[in-house]
């Protein structure tokens, strides 16, 4: 099955595997070393939670759980679906924090500036802006990625203890680690789910109705999480419960 770019699903799932298996080997003790270096300290000013910096907070399925806990309302799927059948539904990869409709576009669980759920924040909140990537740099030359939009977040070369370092070296070790298996285990099963109900990928549907969407009308959209497949109608903007499931 082709993807909904150039690349064929079975080739991305080839290239998350060999980046996976990089992200393996990268010797925790060396980020360590990395983020000391950096000496990041959040400012708690606000900014990264707002699409100022960030598109989207990603959640992975256990953060899904916690959304569900703290509240359903701010669970909304993830932009940018990568597929879609020639019946019109689109299929995205999981789930994300409901974003503000306020000029900022502000995190759903942001309040005053400062984070409403501080001790309970997500995977990504805990390690970002530490990451641990292979991705091309500004020359073209594959590299890691080890900082997001450096100079933009806090307080650097601030003193960092050895334990904390190797602490948040882990934490960024192992959350990349599920985001990539997160993405190799969407990409199996829609490839598996396209192939069963003889589905194909439809590029020019993708658009109209992302466009459709994005206009704020009603779509189908399936969304991938705990393996499996969750069927909504859904409009741009509506709380998870306004979604209807079907």
């Amino acid at each position: 099955m082709p993807a909904s770019g150039k690349i064929p699903v079975p080739y991305r799932i080839l290239a998350l595997m060999h980046e996976r298996e990089r992200l393996f080997a990268y010797p925790t003790g060396e980020l360590a070393k990395k983020i000391m270096m950096t000496g990041f300290r959040c400012a708690r000013c606000g900014v990264c939670c707002t699409r100022k910096r960030n598109d989207h907070v990603f959640l992975l399925d256990r953060d899904v759980r916690d959304v569900m806990k703290i509240d359903p309302a701010a669970l909304e799927p993830a932009p940018g679906p990568e597929f879609c059948d020639g019946e019109g539904t689109l299929y995205v990869s999981g789930y994300a924090v409901r974003v503000k409709e306020d000029r900022e576009g502000s995190c759903w669980f942001l309040k005053d500036r400062q984070c409403s759920i501080y001790d309970r924040r997500f995977s990504v909140c805990r390690t970002y802006p530490h990451t641990l990537r292979w991705a091309r740099d500004a020359s073209g030359n594959p590299s890691w990625a080890l900082f997001s939009r450096p100079g933009l977040h806090g307080f650097l070369h601030q003193d960092l203890a050895d334990e904390e370092c190797i602490e948040l070296a882990r934490g960024v070790k192992e959350y990349e680690n599920a985001l990539i298996t997160h993405q190799i285990e969407f990409l199996e099963s829609v490839h598996d789910y396209f192939s069963e109900h003889h589905l194909m990928h439809d590029g020019t549907r993708l658009r109209h109705e992302t466009r459709r969407y994005l206009q704020g009308e009603e779509v189908m959209i399936r969304v991938f999480s705990f393996g499996d497949w969750a069927h909504y109608r859904i409009r741009k903007g509506s709380p998870s419960s306004g979604m209807a499931c079907l």
